[in-house]
């Protein structure tokens, strides 16, 4: 028994010997057949990626069983993570289109009042998109449904262009400027963008728009679709500075049109540059800049007489210029404004008429209308500027010549003790106070060419002037005169294929108090009596085009017949019909206005 055991224990030993020698010629057969250094003779610094080397062997020497754990204990928590979030994802996209389409099917109701506060209407379905997709959602939307959808800009037109009960949109949330291009001298922006945004953004590179209108808190997108204007014989309206813009249709969609693209054989780039809303939403504009600058602008009264002898040499010689006409007077206030240059010398840029610095105390300027309010036993703050002061007199009484009449004398007074020079950059000349709330009938007609003004622009004023001392209107001051070149755009008041042909602009106006419905009800006929005996006796003799976001539709069937003729006359009115009917067939653009006019 014991040399049994004996012998089974040698046998293990032997056994146990035996693999731990075959254990270590595999090893060493194993290392042998590598070719170069041990790896084990390495240091870290020659072998910098030895750790991640021995993990791969690890790796690689391990079992079929081994690896199935190690993939099993570390993808399943990985795996249960990203599917997780992936699932959380698509469950919050589908929350997110669900509410997207309750907002198409539904809208907001709101009531929308423009600034003037003569149009208001509540709108069934109001959308404000954040991005380009929300808004051609909506356009398509409402195509499909053959529901309006009226493209608003800052609510800022007199006649309310933009409104329309049954359905409307506002970009006032996309306003980002995009791109600025220092080189080209250009900027993108997105439509609903204010021109005091884009203002504010250009300063940096150095850069600020070619013209601006009297004011900076228009949108992008309405300041180009109505072809609004500044002034300067030589500068045209603001829709001459767009070089491109994308355009969002019902019919074809998102459109990209250019200036300089050869394949708009139809010329659809211009004609919807004024497309008043009807054409397509406008997404997108490229703008035209110019190098920042400042203006030395020149203030100063004088008379139909004076202005008579000089006009051609004010309208030619200046950058800028308006005349502020002064009714039941014989003032007129000039305004020039001309880019200051390094060798500038103020007064080599001064009429013989212009004043040059204004000495009087600023506290003093305004006292003449001061005085006339405080006769009527009202205090004005002394902060208060005189467009304020103005609304304060005019609503004591309104309609009452005599009272308009010793107002206009005291609002001309000021304005001789304001007379004087400042240098300042372009847009805070440009830009300037226009009162309070208020009707405005504005035309264009034509006036000559760059050089050679045909005195048709002074002869309108003066027969204008003449008109209200006949008729005793009530008409406050001022009567705002300014002049633009050509506009390529057919739809423009300005339009003429000929870029030295001249435009003046002039508007009347009228008041209204923000807190008495009778009154502004009383002015509101008045105007448009005002407005009437405008049309009757001087818009066929001058062929007057109105300012489109100006234009009134008359209530009564014959005079509406009338505007529709004069359009007819004035403007391609079938080819900007044909492009509504390709690009918006179903006329869902249009609102009341427009589909009066046209």
């Amino acid at each position: 028994l014991l040399m049994r055991s004996a012998l089974v224990a040698a046998r293990a030993v032997a056994r146990a010997a035996a693999r731990q020698r075959s254990c270590f010629h595999q090893a060493r057969s194993m290392w042998d057949a590598r070719t170069g250094p041990q790896m084990w003779q390495l240091s870290e610094k020659e072998d910098p990626y030895s750790y991640y080397r021995g993990k791969a062997e690890s790796f690689a020497n391990m079992t079929n069983g081994e690896r199935t754990g190690r993939f099993f204990w570390i993808g399943t928590p990985l795996g249960a993570f990203v599917g997780t979030m992936v699932y959380y994802y698509l469950e919050d996209q589908k929350k997110w289109k669900a509410q997207e389409v309750a907002r198409l099917e539904e809208g907001d109701e709101q009531t929308i009042t423009n600034w003037s506060g003569t149009h208001e209407v509540t709108t069934k379905r109001f959308y404000q998109p954040t991005s380009m997709f929300e808004l051609e959602e909506y356009v398509a939307k409402a195509h499909r449904n053959k529901t309006r959808l009226r493209v608003m800009g800052a609510g800022l037109s007199p006649n309310g262009i933009g409104l329309d009960e049954d359905g409307m949109i506002s970009l006032a949330l996309m306003d980002s400027v995009l791109s600025v291009d220092p080189k080209k001298r250009q900027v993108t922006v997105q439509a609903g963008a204010r021109v005091s945004q884009v203002l504010e953004a250009l300063k940096p590179y150095g850069l600020t728009l070619q013209n601006l209108a009297s004011i900076n808190e228009q949108q992008i997108g309405g300041f180009m679709s109505v072809s609004a204007h500044g002034s300067g014989v030589t500068l045209p309206p603001v829709d001459e500075q767009v070089v491109s813009y994308k355009l969002v249709t019902p019919a074809l969609g998102t459109l990209t049109l250019s200036k300089d693209d050869p394949e708009d054989s139809e010329h659809r780039f211009e004609m919807a540059r004024v497309g008043l809303g009807a054409l397509g939403v406008v997404a997108e504009v490229t703008l035209r800049c110019v190098p920042a600058h400042q203006l030395h602008e020149c203030t100063w009264v004088s008379t139909m007489a004076d202005v008579e002898k000089q006009h051609a040499e004010l309208v030619t010689n200046n950058r800028h210029i308006r005349y502020m006409w002064i009714p039941y007077t014989e003032s007129v206030v000039v305004v020039t404004s001309n880019p200051v240059k390094p060798w500038y010398s103020p007064g080599s840029w001064l009429s013989s008429s212009a004043p040059a610095h204004n000495k009087i105390p600023e506290e003093e300027r305004l006292r003449p209308m001061r005085t006339l309010l405080q006769t009527h036993g009202v205090t004005a703050e002394m902060s208060a500027s005189l467009p304020q002061l103005r609304d304060e007199l005019l609503k004591i009484d309104p309609l009452n010549v005599e009272h308009i009449k010793h107002v206009n004398a005291a609002e001309a007074e000021c304005w001789k003790m304001m007379q004087g020079e400042r240098i300042e950059w372009s847009d805070k000349v440009l830009g300037f106070e226009c009162g309070g709330q208020q009707w405005v009938s504005e035309i264009c007609f034509a006036a000559g060419s760059a050089g050679t003004p045909n005195g048709r622009d002074l002869q309108y004023a003066r027969e204008l002037l003449q008109l209200i001392q006949d008729h005793q209107i009530p008409a406050p001051s001022p009567l705002e005169q300014r002049w633009t070149s050509a506009s390529s755009s057919p739809m423009s008041p300005a339009h003429s294929k000929s870029h030295d042909d001249v435009f003046s602009w002039l508007g009347v106006i009228m008041y209204l108090p923000p807190d008495d419905p009778q009154q502004r009800h009383d002015i509101s006929e008045a105007f448009s009596s005002y407005k009437e005996l405008c049309r009757t006796h001087l818009w066929p003799k001058f062929s007057c085009k109105e300012h489109w976001a100006k234009i009134e539709v008359p209530a009564d069937r014959d005079d509406k017949q009338a505007v529709r003729q004069r359009l007819q006359e004035s403007y391609p009115v079938p080819d900007f019909m044909r492009e509504r009917s390709t690009l918006d067939p179903n006329n869902i653009l249009a609102n009341k206005l427009v589909n009066a006019l046209f």
